[in-house]
């Protein structure tokens, strides 16, 4: 099963295709495939390595996790990650944390 990409508009997950259309049930907005193909997200760590999904990742600074006193320390090894277009580009889970997003610039490529 291919996966759909999210609406442009309001981010719906719900997307489907419509004949050469790309149509999001949620909003009403509509989109040729074609477009939707050309914009493929380009996410590199923080020493400009391009990452894909399924890449192994490292920490390489200490982060703190909003709303909690946990932390994620540098040199944690993340296995398998997920990219997201948005501000946090990397969706992971960590082991004895959880699932948990990323920004790029504070893990290289393992």
């Amino acid at each position: 099963m291919s996966q759909l990409p999210k609406c442009p508009t309001c981010s719906s997950e719900y997307t489907y295709e419509d004949g050469e259309m790309f149509v999001c049930p949620e909003c009403a907005h509509e989109w040729p495939i074609a477009a939707a193909e050309s914009s493929a997200i380009v996410v590199r760590d923080a020493f400009g390595t391009e990452l894909k999904a399924g890449d192994s990742i490292t920490v390489i600074k200490d982060l703190k996790i909003k709303g909690s006193s946990s932390v994620v320390k540098t040199g944690v090894k993340i296995k398998i990650i997920r990219l997201v277009d948005g501000d946090h580009d990397i969706d992971c889970k960590i082991d004895g944390i959880g699932a948990m997003q990323l920004k790029s610039e504070f893990v290289k490529k393992a």
